[in-house]
């Protein structure tokens, strides 16, 4: 049994872009998430600004699937609009799915599999990493006991979003191409209506 606790240290890494590879921080947000933190922003008159980030184009409705965004960093401060950097988050009690588990984190495996895995970016990771290193599930559990309840809640929330489009599918609803061109997707990201995919 580990006796390591994770603690999060306010420095706020998670929270700003990666500078030598712009794009490739990647804070996911469910509809639901972009619809209260743009009520939350327009009150605190931030520039709170997303980009489409997990999407299907369902060929049957000509109609671009949006599963969720993410929140665009390369503004002026190259960081969440929310981060204070006297104070941290500033919006602690609304937090979106991804910020509550970090540093635990979904990877995308492919476009219907995810995994959990540890942001190697988080400096109590990079303090802990030999610990960290091979640590099983058990252990996990109990080193980062506030967060992972937080990211299985996450994990389980896109299951039901998969399960969502695979029902829509069978349902003969939609109509997801299992191969596509990227030039056919290109075009319908371009041509194509948006329509999100929400599930509680």
């Amino acid at each position: 049994m580990t006796t390591l606790k994770f603690t999060c240290m306010q420095c706020g890494t998670c929270c700003y872009e990666i500078t030598e590879q712009p794009g490739l921080k990647r804070i996911p947000l469910y509809p639901e998430e972009v619809t209260k933190l743009i009520s939350i922003a327009e009150k605190r008159g931030y520039n709170f600004q997303v980009i489409e980030d997990l999407v299907f184009p369902d060929i049957k409705n000509k109609k671009i699937l949006i599963v969720t965004y993410k929140i665009i960093l390369n503004n002026q401060n190259e960081r969440c609009p929310f981060y204070q950097t006297n104070s941290g988050c500033s919006i602690h009690n609304e937090k979106p799915y991804a910020c509550q588990a970090y540093p635990l984190s979904l990877i995308r495996v492919d476009a219907f599999n995810f995994k959990i895995s540890i942001d190697p970016l988080c400096n109590f990771i990079i303090d802990n990493y030999d610990q960290l290193l091979n640590v099983n599930l058990d252990n996990l559990k109990i080193i980062f006991k506030d967060e992972f309840p937080k990211a299985e809640k996450f994990y389980r929330k896109n299951k039901r979003l998969q399960l969502k489009i695979r029902e829509l599918e069978y349902e003969e609803k939609i109509e997801i191409p299992r191969e596509l061109h990227i030039n056919d997707f290109n075009r319908y990201l371009n041509q194509w209506e948006r329509e999100e995919i929400i599930v509680r």
